[in-house]
Parts: C-alpha cells; structure tokens; sequence
C-alpha cells in the first residue's frame, strides 16, 4: 500500500470522542495504513489541539514518529503519573508491552505514526479513568474498521 501521510485529506480517517463523562476532553482521529497476517500494524493518528486520547496499556511492542505538532505524553504506574514528555516534530520512541499512558495533542494538535507488533492479535486495553478494563482492542477488531473504511473510500 502507498499513502501519502501528510496529505490528510487523501485517508479515511475515524473519530475518536468519549461519550461519558470524563475529566478531559477526547478528541482524536484514526486511520489505519496496513495490517499483515503476522501481526506487524501501521496506522496513523492524529489529535485535536489539547485533547486527549483514551487512557490505556498497550499489550504490544509499540514504535511512534511524531510527523506534525507536539505529543503531550504521561505514564502512569499504581494509578498515579509518574513522568511527562512533550514529544516535537522527528521524535522517535519505542516501547514495551505494558506502558500505561494518556497522549494529548499539543496546541496545533498532533500527526502520529505508529507500528505495532502483536503476533497474538492484542493491541491495546482502554481503561476507565480508574485503571479498570474498558475494552479490548484486537487486530480482528481493527480489520473490521479498515474494511469499514475501505467501502467508505470506495463510496
């Protein structure tokens, strides 16, 4: 597949928002690049200036380039935060199963490449704000949205 990443208006992107009512404002937007059968995926993300996206784990190994605005970044461990970054333009992490965090877009937003590697199918827990399981994302439930959004395109 070829995507041009920083022509946002060529993908098919999904919003992302919280229904309940949470103590910060979710807003981001999601289109996902690739998935293979071996577990390798490659979406791409993109946050509303200040907003967040869901508090969760990812149950993966995880890689991130930051491709436009800031990433606001805090991890937490035993429900409390226990380190912050801002992430610019170029930034490069990798992480490990296991990381508990929240993301926010900086004040113009943000553009975020990922790669995940989840030979299993588990990507991710979202967790209430008080650490408890709220879902489960798997890559079977991100196939389904891609061919969601690939009849979209094709509409």
């Amino acid at each position: 597949m070829k995507h041009n990443l920083l022509d946002r208006e060529s993908l098919v992107w999904v919003h992302y928002q919280e229904e309940e009512d949470f103590p910060y404002p979710v807003s981001y937007w999601g289109t996902i690049l690739d998935i293979d059968d071996s577990g390798h995926l490659s979406v791409l993300y993109r946050w509303d200036p200040h907003s967040y996206c869901h508090f969760h784990r990812h149950l993966c190994a995880t890689t991130s380039v930051v491709l436009a605005g800031e990433l606001h970044v805090s991890t937490f461990e035993h429900g409390e935060s226990t380190h912050s970054t801002v992430r610019h333009v170029g930034h490069y992490a990798k992480m490990p199963p296991g990381d508990i965090h929240m993301e926010q877009g900086g004040a113009e937003g943000a553009l975020v490449l990922f790669e995940l590697y989840a030979p299993n199918g588990q990507l991710t827990d979202q967790l209430h704000p008080d650490g408890s399981i709220k879902r489960t994302l798997t890559i079977d439930d991100l196939r389904k949205m891609m061919a969601r959004q690939q009849r979209s395109a094709a509409a």
